[in-house]
C-alpha cells in the first residue's frame, strides 16, 4: 500500500489529505497521514478578523483528529525537522504543552510519497527592531496573541480619565496588501462595537487611530490599480491614516521611522509585508538539500515535484513553480487550493507511472473584505474576457462564498450548510466580537 505524506495542514494540505482520503483511503488503496505542529486548522484569509476578535474560533477552526477520522487519513502532531532522501523517512521534532511537558517524542515516518505544504511566513526583510516590536500576521496564534494586546491597551484606556489626549491608542499596521488593508478595516468596525460593551473611552476615529504603512507608491500593488483606488477611498472615509511611499527602517517599542526621516507613534505595531517560505527548507534533503528560491520556496517542475527528488512533492506559498509562459504561481489562497485539487487528481496516475499535464494556475481574480463597509475585487474568467470589477454588496458576497468553497472542499454540503446555520444563530446571541 502506497504511503503518502502531508506536511502542512493549511489550507492547501488539509484539502489535498481530505480529497485523497475520500478517493484513496477509504478504498484502502493508500496509507494517508498529515502532519502538523498544530492541533486545529483556521482558514488563513480569516486571520485579520481572529486579531479583531470579530469571529469565534471555536466554531471556526477544524480539529484535525476529527477531520482525519471522517475523511479516512491519519493525523500526527508534530514540527518537520528534516527529511532522509535515502531511507524515505521524515524526523518530526519533540512537541511540549506549555509547561514545557512532551506531549510527543521525537518521531520519524516513512513514506513513498510525500507532500511537503508548509506555507510561508511573513518576511520582515531584515528590518531593525521589527523582531523584537512586531506581531507578525501569519498564523492563528500570532492574530490571538494581537488580539490580546489589543483588548489589553483598550481596558487600559477605560482606567484613564478622559482628558485630552488620554486614551488615545495607535494601531500600526506595516504593509498595505491584502492583510494589511483587510485588517484596517476590520480593526476600526471592531473599535465601534467596543464602545458598546462599556469601552466608551474608545472612539473609532477620536480614541483609536489606525495608520496603515507601505513601501509601494499605492496600496494593493500586486492587484489592478482600480482596486487599490476604491480601497483606499473607503479606507480615508474611516479616517484611517494611510502612508504610501514610506518604507520603514526601523521600528520602536513605541513607533515607526522611515528612511524619509518621517517617524510614526505607535502603541501596538503589526508587521504583514512580504512572505517568504521557512528557512528550514534551505537544508532539507540531507547531504544534497532539495532546489529552493532566494525566497526558501522548494523548486518544483510542473507537475509538482520538487526537481531533484520525483517522489517529494511541494505546493502552495513554500513552492516555487513556473508556468508554461514563463510566469510564476504566485503565493494566494486560490493558487494552494487549485493545487491541491490537481494533485488529488495526479497522484494516482503519477504513482502509477502515467503521464499527467503539467498544472496551469487559472487565476479567478481577487476579493479584499474591508469588514462590514464594503469590499472589492476584480473577477477573471469566463465572467469577461478581461477583468470584471466589483465592489459593495456583491463583492462581500463572493468573498464570502470563497470561504464556503473551502469548507466545502473540507466537509462537504452536508457540514457546511449546518456551520452557515450555526455562524447564523451565533450571531444573534454572542458579542459581535471577542472580549477575553
Amino acid at each position: 500500500m502506497q504511503r503518502i505524506v502531508i506536511v502542512g495542514g493549511g489550507a492547501g494540505g488539509l484539502a489535498l489529505a481530505t480529497q485523497l482520503g475520500k478517493r484513496l483511503g477509504k478504498k484502502g488503496l493508500a496509507d494517508i497521514t498529515l502532519v502538523d505542529a498544530a492541533r486545529t486548522h483556521v482558514w488563513k484569509p480569516l486571520l485579520h478578523q481572529l486579531a479583531a476578535g470579530s469571529f469565534d474560533t471555536h466554531a471556526e477552526e477544524i480539529e484535525y483528529l476529527a477531520q482525519a477520522r471522517w475523511n479516512h487519513f491519519k493525523f500526527r502532531l508534530g514540527n518537520l525537522v528534516g527529511v532522509d532522501r535515502a531511507s524515505k523517512t521524515v524526523q518530526l521534532a519533540a512537541s511540549y504543552d506549555e509547561a514545557g511537558r512532551e506531549i510527543t517524542p521525537a518521531q520519524q515516518l516513512s513514506y513513498d510519497t510525500l507532500v511537503i505544504a508548509v506555507g510561508s511566513q511573513t518576511n520582515d526583510f531584515g528590518t531593525l527592531g521589527a523582531a523584537e516590536h512586531t506581531i507578525k500576521l501569519d498564523s492563528p496564534q500570532a492574530a490571538k496573541r494581537f488580539n490580546d494586546r489589543l483588548i489589553n491597551a483598550c481596558i487600559r484606556s477605560q482606567s484613564v480619565p478622559r482628558t485630552a489626549g488620554s486614551g488615545r491608542l495607535t494601531v500600526a499596521i506595516v504593509g498595505g496588501g491584502a492583510t494589511g488593508v483587510e485588517l484596517a478595516a476590520e480593526l476600526h468596525a471592531a473599535a465601534r462595537v467596543l464602545a458598546n460593551y462599556g469601552f466608551d473611552h474608545i472612539h473609532p476615529e477620536k480614541d483609536l487611530q489606525i495608520v496603515l504603512v507601505e513601501a509601494a507608491p499605492r496600496l494593493l500593488a500586486q492587484l489592478p490599480e482600480r482596486l487599490s483606488e476604491s480601497a483606499l477611498r473607503e479606507l480615508r472615509k474611516l479616517a484611517i491614516e494611510v502612508h504610501t511611499n514610506e518604507k520603514v527602517i526601523e521600528v520602536t517599542a513605541d513607533g515607526l521611522k522611515m528612511a524619509s526621516g518621517n517617524v510614526i507613534s505607535s502603541s501596538i505595531t503589526v508587521w504583514a509585508a512580504g512572505v517568504k517560505a521557512a528557512d528550514f527548507l534551505k537544508t532539507l534533503g540531507g547531504g544534497e538539500p532539495l532546489e529552493t528560491s532566494k525566497l526558501n520556496q522548494l523548486v518544483v517542475n510542473g507537475n509538482l515535484q520538487t526537481t531533484r527528488d520525483a517522489s517529494i512533492y511541494a505546493f502552495g506559498d513554500c513552492a516555487a513553480c513556473q508556468q508554461p509562459d514563463g510566469t510564476w504561481v504566485p503565493p494566494r489562497a486560490q493558487a494552494a487550493y487549485q493545487q491541491a485539487m490537481y494533485l488529488a487528481r495526479a497522484l494516482p496516475r503519477l504513482q502509477a507511472g502515467q503521464t499527467v499535464s503539467p498544472f496551469v494556475f487559472r487565476d479567478q481574480g481577487s476579493l479584499v473584505s474591508l469588514s462590514e463597509y464594503s469590499s472589492v475585487g476584480s473577477l477573471m474568467g469566463s465572467l469577461t474576457k478581461g477583468s470584471f470589477f466589483i465592489e459593495g454588496q456583491m463583492a462581500k458576497l463572493m468573498y464570502w462564498a470563497l470561504h464556503k468553497q473551502h469548507q466545502l472542499a473540507l466537509g462537504g454540503f452536508k457540514k457546511t450548510a449546518l456551520i452557515t446555520l450555526s455562524e447564523m444563530i451565533d450571531r444573534a446571541h454572542r458579542p459581535r466580537i471577542k472580549l477575553h
